[in-house]
């Protein structure tokens, strides 16, 4: 739900600086300072952030895919024709081949 809440300004930089600490939203910090004001509990979705690192499912003996520019390039473009050939109501005979 939206509202609007008037806070003294000393108050609101305590809330974003004690947000920003907790690494929450602003939105997250005060629900969950108004729920433990009133004795409930609020639940809150954890958006994921920062990078990941690649692979993040590690295998040492699984295939090994190799794309390349020219791979990108075919895929789509066999992707752009088919679409194309969808909204005309045609039908693409086979894939583009990829030059070496």
């Amino acid at each position: 739900m939206r509202t609007t809440v008037m806070l003294p300004p000393e108050l609101m930089r305590a809330a974003k600086a004690r947000s920003a600490e907790r690494g929450e939203s602003l939105k997250d910090f005060l629900a969950r300072a108004v729920a433990a004001e009133l004795g409930m509990s609020v639940a809150f979705r954890k958006k994921p952030g920062g990078r990941v690192q690649l692979p993040l499912i590690p295998s040492s003996n699984g295939p090994k895919v190799r794309i390349t520019n020219r791979f990108l390039e075919d895929a789509l473009a066999t992707a752009d024709a088919e679409e194309m050939a969808a909204k005309m109501g045609a039908k693409v005979r086979g894939r583009t081949r990829s030059r070496r």
